[in-house]
């Protein structure tokens, strides 16, 4: 972005980037923003580009109309029409916000902000540890309900944001170009801030995620590291709090009421009913939490176990059981279209870290966390997280585009 450039684009450019920002800490600003880009850059004349992913998302949404229009009652589906605006944010970044430099700085930008709010979130675990002591009552038991949320207002949210600040910043400090220790160190400390805010966040889906788009990165960091990681999280669990390590043992012994993931098994049963009853339109968007006793299967007993019944935990049964199978898989098709470019344009660069090299990587760790904590959580349906994944994937092609854009001008330069 230069000072040559049309008042309008460099203002679509600066709305749009304030836009990215400022869902770290108020989606009402974020929103605010996108709608202030948009309009610049219509008003600009500057051409809207769109990613080749917008093929499978367009027809996700387009998929999403449709099951809308069948839903026995459209209404209650209106706020998934709402959140459509949010996609937006896919071709403004990606038309406005198409420079290294700027990219480079949109992601340190999320970076000192995730680490700010991951430090309010670390003085909310402090002050939940004291409401529990002045309470008298056991402190995981009260935490479990009540975690830590940073800026946000639920506890998945705010471990889905920092998960993505931490990957990107992540991939900065190994894969960017900037390779001087006394540069990287305010990196360093604020990625130690948001490793803290998620271990104390104690999201399981959250760790697990995390942790498979972390070995994605380190492996083709330095392959070696990997066998460490094992060494780390034994640290982690065995010299933290000791909330950390009872989460850490839930994995494998959870407690009923508690820490139990019993309403997740029947919440994933109960969409398969609906998947089987409506497997082409679904039930209709935001109809799941509507007709969920409904299809609840009859072998399990009442009362259903503690846990939400608002969704089916799980992005792929969601969707499918809202909108059908075909708009799931189109879903499918944005996520695996997104990875195989990014994996194909990584492999393409020129050896060396870069900018591209950082923000390709970046965006193939943010699918993978995506993936795999939507096996466990319906993540793309909250608006923050969704905002921030869009980022990373306009961001991952505008760096393809680059990457494009200096091959071809290196390709010249040889045959002239």
């Amino acid at each position: 972005m230069t000072f040559s450039q049309p008042v309008l684009v460099r203002a679509a450019y600066y709305v749009a980037f304030g836009s990215a920002v400022s869902i770290l800490f108020s989606i009402a600003v974020s929103q605010i923003l996108l709608g202030l880009a948009i309009a610049a850059l219509l008003l600009s004349g500057e051409k809207l580009r769109l990613p080749r992913v917008w093929i499978p998302l367009g027809l996700f949404l387009l998929g999403t109309l449709i099951s809308l229009a069948v839903a026995d009652t459209p209404a209650a589906g209106m706020p998934q029409v709402r959140k459509m605006y949010v996609f937006v944010m896919l071709p403004v970044v990606f038309s406005t916000i198409r420079d290294r430099l700027a990219m480079r700085r949109l992601f340190l930008s999320w970076g000192i902000v995730g680490a700010a709010t991951a430090v309010w979130g670390l003085v909310q675990f402090v002050q939940k540890f004291r409401q529990a002591r002045a309470l008298g009552v056991n402190f995981y038991d009260y935490y479990t309900g009540e975690r830590i949320t940073g800026a946000m207002s639920h506890w998945m949210t705010f471990g889905g944001e920092e998960m993505f600040v931490l990957l990107m910043l992540g991939t900065f400090i190994l894969f960017g170009p900037e390779r001087r220790l006394r540069n990287l160190w305010p990196w360093l400390a604020c990625a130690a801030l948001l490793i803290m805010a998620l271990v104390l966040g104690e999201t399981r889906s959250i760790w697990v995620a995390t942790l498979a788009a972390g070995l994605y990165l380190i492996w083709f960091w330095k392959r070696s590291v990997v066998l460490l990681v094992p060494l780390l999280l034994a640290l982690v669990v065995f010299f933290g709090p000791p909330s950390v390590r009872e989460r850490f043992t839930s994995f494998f012994r959870p407690r009923k009421n508690v820490d139990s993931n019993e309403f997740r098994i029947v919440t994933w049963r109960t969409g398969l009913r609906m998947i089987e009853k409506h497997p082409w339109f679904g039930v209709g968007p935001e109809e799941v939490r509507l007709e969920f006793n409904d299809y609840v299967p009859p072998d399990v007993p009442r009362p259903l176990p503690t846990g939400w019944y608002g969704h089916l935990h799980n992005i792929y049964l969601q969707y499918a059981a809202e909108r059908g199978i075909p708009t799931m898989l189109m879903l499918m098709w944005a996520l695996i279209q997104a990875l195989a470019d990014f994996s194909r344009g990584v492999r393409r660069l020129p050896p060396g870290p870069s900018d591209e090299r950082f923000i390709l990587h970046g965006a193939i760790a943010v699918v993978i966390a995506t993936m795999v904590a939507g096996f466990f959580e319906v993540n793309l349906g909250d608006s923050e997280v969704l905002t921030m994944f869009l980022v990373a994937i306009a961001c991952g092609y505008a760096a393809l585009a680059i990457a494009k854009q200096l091959a071809a001008g290196q390709k010249e330069a040889a045959v002239g």
